[in-house]
């Protein structure tokens, strides 16, 4: 049962990795990268629908994203609510696409951007402690219903912070390689 409990562990760990990394494509860098408009949501007849949803997003150069709506009316809406981001991005419509041009990033805004990089590692690494103390609890509970020796239980909390350590040294270089990627120039 306690390998149950670690193995339960990794794979949510493994999973707030992920969820960290998927964190990380929305945050821009100097490069076009479709994922950066993930967050911004379209009131479209009365929805807040991912731009994803409502049009083909690519990127035809390396400073340049292209966005081919499915339906010309919501062009309108979708340059909207991208200039009204926090994404600091200016769209231009013509009519049969949205074209916008990634500006290369100020020394300030790259500070700003490792920043929140930085904020998001640390909210990350409080949902593995959370994961680690929910594991913990587990551990503890089956100790008081006789499952676990005392023994086993100081054995088992040791494997859960050994995993724990694991998960965090990755946060940790997923977050240092985010970092370099937004101060490079």
């Amino acid at each position: 049962m306690k390998l149950d409990i670690h193995k339960n562990l990794e794979a949510k760990m493994a999973k707030t990795i992920d969820a960290l990394k998927y964190e990380y494509t929305t945050i821009r860098t100097g490069r076009a990268n479709a994922q950066m408009l993930d967050k911004i949501r379209v009131d479209y007849y009365g929805t807040p629908t991912p731009i994803n949803q409502m049009a083909a997003v690519s990127v035809p150069e390396a400073r340049t994203l292209m966005i081919n709506a499915w339906d010309k009316s919501s062009m309108a809406e979708i340059e909207k609510a991208i200039r009204n981001s926090d994404l600091g991005l200016n769209p231009t419509n013509d009519g049969e696409v949205i074209r916008i041009s990634v500006p290369a990033l100020t020394e300030e805004r790259r500070k700003e951007l490792a920043k929140k990089a930085h904020k998001t590692a640390e909210d990350f690494k409080v949902r593995l402690r959370n994961e680690r103390r929910d594991a913990n609890d587990n551990l503890k509970k089956m100790e008081k219903d006789g499952e676990l020796t005392a023994d086993e239980l100081k054995k088992a909390q040791d494997e859960v912070q050994k995993i724990t350590d694991k998960f965090i040294k990755e946060v940790d270089v997923v977050a240092a390689a985010k970092e370099k990627d937004i101060m490079e120039v």
